[in-house]
């Protein structure tokens, strides 16, 4: 049994060593986070213990087998995720690019002008943007998870949108722009409720592996249940990655993998929470 030093100064515990392996998992924790065992007053890094030190490609939450029910599905991951803190993921969001500057950074940028590239063609441009964004950011967000969780991440990692899972992202994508926009056009405040809740919907098509509907209908139930905080930090990520354009525009792809991590450390605490004790 563990018990845990977190970023907010409070002890958290005592745990297994399977739980604080899931907080691992989870971006909750890392190997330099403080720990004490049970029996001991001594705190030390959780990579100095043996549980631990070898602890390093964490393992992707399981893929849904088959059908789901989104509501059932989501109601599990509601009871087990903790209030999200908007700071943490923030500061985790600034940490992890700071781990690998140059490789977040130009992964961002070239997948952000490719998309761009797209979007700007006569006529094909506004089909291009309704069928691909989900395909092009659900591919970046991929890249992003795979950092997070100390796997191998390359620059065709965030392009995977078009070899994992094509389909799917595209309907999800299709339907996620038009209910928007249908949202927007009604009464704008319904547009804003579904630009938010379905934030997940594109990682839970890669990372899940959940049908478009499913994906969508998770998304949107687990972030109602803390939508104020997503959005949030929805609002002040944006804020941050606004300021980078006006550090002479370049800054704006520094400041936006911050936005995209917290958002993706966001994800992983919300739809990978531990497991319960």
């Amino acid at each position: 049994m563990f018990t845990i030093m977190g970023s907010d100064g409070k002890e958290y515990g005592p745990v297994s060593a399977e739980q604080t392996r899931a907080w691992l998992a989870g971006g909750r924790a890392n190997l330099d986070t403080k720990a004490k065992a049970a029996g001991s007053d001594e705190w030390r890094r959780l990579g100095d213990f043996p549980e631990f030190s070898g602890t390093g490609s964490l393992p992707p939450p399981p893929v849904a087998a088959g059908a789901i029910d989104p509501k059932v599905f989501a109601a599990d991951l509601i009871a087990r995720a903790a209030p999200l803190r908007i700071g943490g993921c923030l500061e985790r969001g600034w940490n992890l690019l700071k781990s690998d500057f140059w490789s977040i950074v130009g992964t961002t940028f070239v997948l952000c002008v490719v998309a761009g590239v797209a979007g700007a063609i006569p006529i094909l441009g506004l089909l291009a943007s309704l069928l691909l964004t989900g395909v092009f950011y659900g591919g970046l967000y991929f890249f992003y998870l795979k950092k997070i969780r100390g796997q191998t991440a390359e620059i065709s990692d965030a392009f995977s949108g078009f070899s994992l899972a094509l389909g799917p992202l595209v309907i999800a994508s299709l339907l996620v722009s038009l209910l928007t926009i249908v949202g927007f056009v009604c009464l704008i405040l319904p547009g804003i409720y579904l630009a938010i809740s379905y934030l997940f919907a594109y990682l839970l098509v890669i990372d899940r592996k959940l049908e478009f509907w499913a994906a969508m209908e998770v998304s949107r139930r687990v972030i109602t249940a803390q939508w104020w905080r997503v959005f949030g930090l929805a609002v002040l990520g944006g804020i941050i990655a606004v300021l980078g354009v006006l550090g002479l525009v370049i800054g704006f792809f520094v400041t936006l993998p911050i936005f995209i991590g917290a958002l993706v450390y966001a994800y992983e605490d919300l739809c990978n929470p531990p497991p319960r004790a």
